[in-house]
């Protein structure tokens, strides 16, 4: 049997959890002394909630090679194989955590993917994970795929506020003044790892089309989802799926995604985007 292993930073409920048969080893997430593990005592409506009205910039931690232990372990004993999509090795120590704990417990049975990616990136890789899981893949070969596949992964962000870049170090509180006071809206995606800004644009309208641009250049696979993405408020994505359309692309609300911590706290509330897998060629 293949057993489906991933971090808390990949966005996904409980119930897609189950529902795909995947276990999730949860990140931390610390506000002032208070610390929460991702997922399991801190939900996304709480951790926007304490985000905005705490007072405190929050720090994430990744977890621990002994979270990944046990799993392994069990793995190991049932002389099952792991199958593990990990946020960027760029953004976290979490997939060091994980290549420890495989180290620890010896087992060639343990494959390790670096997703080079986060959040819905993640999700991509694990739903494609999932399905040559349930067409009697083996291991390797599904490791083959999403390394071909994790290359193609496009995401595109705007962000509604630079307060929270402010407030994590990534931009200086004149930068940020400035910014604010020409309603600059940036797009930001996640490539070779990395969160970076591709675009600078004044005001919503220019940062949608900008993202509708971004889009035509780089068209959607159609054999893979799109998916619509906000942080805690889903008015700006509502709106960005409508502008889209008339591009013809199309996002069904129930695609509609809402980011977690991993990356809601370096972008905040408002933010809205797309990510999906980009045609070949």
């Amino acid at each position: 049997m293949i057993r489906i292993l991933t971090d808390s930073a990949a966005d996904l409920t409980p119930e897609e959890l189950k529902r795909y048969q995947i276990t999730a080893v949860p990140l931390s997430i610390q506000f002032g002394e208070q610390t929460y593990r991702d997922g399991v005592t801190l939900d996304k409506d709480k951790f926007y909630d304490l985000l905005q009205n705490s007072g405190t910039f929050p720090q994430t931690s990744q977890p621990t090679p002994c979270d990944f232990e046990g799993f392994f372990e069990e793995a190991k004993a049932a002389g099952d194989e792991v199958v593990a999509v990990l946020l960027s090795s760029i953004l976290s120590g979490t997939y060091q955590g994980a290549r420890i704990a495989r180290d620890m417990v010896d087992y060639d049975g343990i494959h390790l993917l670096d997703s080079m990616s986060a959040t819905v990136g993640e999700r991509l890789l694990l739903l494609q994970a999932v399905s040559l899981r349930d067409q009697g893949c083996g291991a390797q070969e599904i490791l083959a795929a999403l390394e071909a596949l994790k290359k193609r992964i496009c995401i595109w962000a705007s962000l509604d506020t630079l307060e929270y870049l402010r407030r994590g170090g990534r931009l200086s509180a004149a930068a940020a003044g400035v910014g604010t006071l020409a309603n600059m809206k940036p797009i930001i995606t996640v490539t070779e790892g990395s969160v970076c800004v591709v675009k600078k644009c004044i005001g919503q309208k220019r940062s949608m089309e900008q993202i509708a641009h971004l889009m035509e250049n780089r068209p959607p696979d159609p054999a893979y989802p799109i998916f619509g993405l906000y942080t805690h408020e889903r008015a700006n994505c509502t709106a960005l799926t409508a502008y889209l359309s008339k591009s013809g692309f199309t996002i069904p609300e129930d695609a509609y995604l809402n980011i977690g911590p991993s990356i809601g706290c370096h972008v905040g509330p408002g933010a809205y985007g797309v990510a999906y897998i980009a045609a070949e060629g």
